[in-house]
């Protein structure tokens, strides 16, 4: 059993390697696209208008090593303590109540456009550099899923790889037809105040536990694990800039207000259902009727920072960088209970 995992992990890294150097052949193929390279003087947050080959290497050099670097680091804290086993798939369609395949589909488009941006810091022409994202974007979350593949607790998932290729594409096809993105996939998080009050086990009668520590267990208490994993606590957005869509007739408008559209989930405390066994083997069973899993669906007002006027490179890099984070505001719920909410200060 011991070679056979270490076999597995030999596999996993051998992925691991083949995707950073399929990565770097992308980078490289494509900058060929570009024939001259660009002025020396620029500020360092200006994009060069032609390819600048210390910024391409230096791109190129740092991507691939903190690619390999996460990828080690999320092999070790999330897969090394459980069991590997042959690649295999899985179907979790319909899990978490559809926010884990939201969250596919927006850090896809988040890192396709991050790494659009730094390829145009480089010089690479637009087209070169909106392929080079999504194929990197694509790669990135492959990886993931390839991990998953191996693991005995999970599975690849065609689900997830086709949320990974709708958020990549959301980003291309706005880039190919438009050369900019009308629309913007974004985050926003406000953790619910988890009940306390004891829940008995459904077996024996014998365990104990609450809302709050099942959400412990599944989403952590610290901030930066409930911003990533904390399905009640997450809305995706698709944020669409009113100007841009409207078109030049609507001219009146700021040409950063963008309305955006969300989707949210609640009382969701497991996979498929909330039910689950603690690992005393105490099973635990929520009343659907106290505790429905239901959806959400909100309309809200947003800012695009990155068309905020501002002449400094710095400022307009920064906010490009925080462009996947909603911006709070007031917002109209509409969810499956039939329920009807408006929210005076929503995020």
């Amino acid at each position: 059993m011991r070679d056979f995992r270490r076999n597995c992990r030999f596999q996993i890294n051998g992925l691991i390697r083949g995707l950073v150097i399929f990565s770097l052949a992308i980078l490289i193929g494509l900058s060929a696209l570009n024939a001259q390279e660009a002025t020396p003087k620029l500020s360092f947050f200006q994009p060069a208008d032609t390819l600048h080959k210390p910024r391409f290497w230096a791109c190129a050099g740092s991507g691939v090593a903190i690619y390999g670097a996460a990828s080690i680091g999320l092999y070790n804290a999330w897969y090394r303590g459980y069991e590997l086993t042959g690649f295999h798939t899985f179907d979790d369609w319909g899990e978490w109540k559809g926010i884990d395949k939201g969250g596919h589909f927006l850090t896809t488009y988040t890192e396709t456009a991050l790494i659009f941006k730094g390829a145009r810091w480089t010089g690479m022409n637009r087209k070169a550099a909106a392929w080079t994202a999504a194929g990197i974007g694509i790669g990135l979350q492959t990886t993931v899923e390839v991990m998953d593949g191996f693991s005995e607790k999970w599975g690849f998932s065609w689900s997830d790889m086709a949320f990974n290729t709708l958020g990549a594409g959301l980003f291309l096809s706005q880039e190919l037809l438009w050369q900019e993105q009308k629309i913007v996939a974004k985050l926003s998080y406000t953790r619910p105040n988890y009940p306390v009050f004891p829940i008995i086990a459904s077996n024996d009668g014998g365990g104990v536990t609450t809302l709050a520590e099942r959400a412990k267990e599944l989403y952590g208490v610290a901030f930066v694990e409930g911003f990533l994993k904390d399905y009640n606590a997450l809305t995706i957005w698709a944020s669409v800039n009113l100007r841009a869509i409207s078109g030049a007739k609507s001219s009146w408008l700021p040409p950063w207000l963008n309305l955006a559209v969300g989707y949210g989930a609640e009382n969701v405390y497991g996979g498929f259902s909330n039910n689950w066994t603690d690992d005393a083997g105490n099973d635990f069973s929520l009343d659907p009727v106290l505790y429905p899993r239901y959806r959400q669906f909100y309309l809200s007002f947003d800012v695009d920072l990155s068309r905020i006027p501002t002449r400094s490179h710095f400022v307009k890099t920064l906010f490009t960088i925080l462009n996947w984070v909603k911006i709070p505001g007031p917002a109209l719920e509409v969810n499956t209970l039939g329920g009807v909410k408006f929210h005076g200060f929503y995020w």
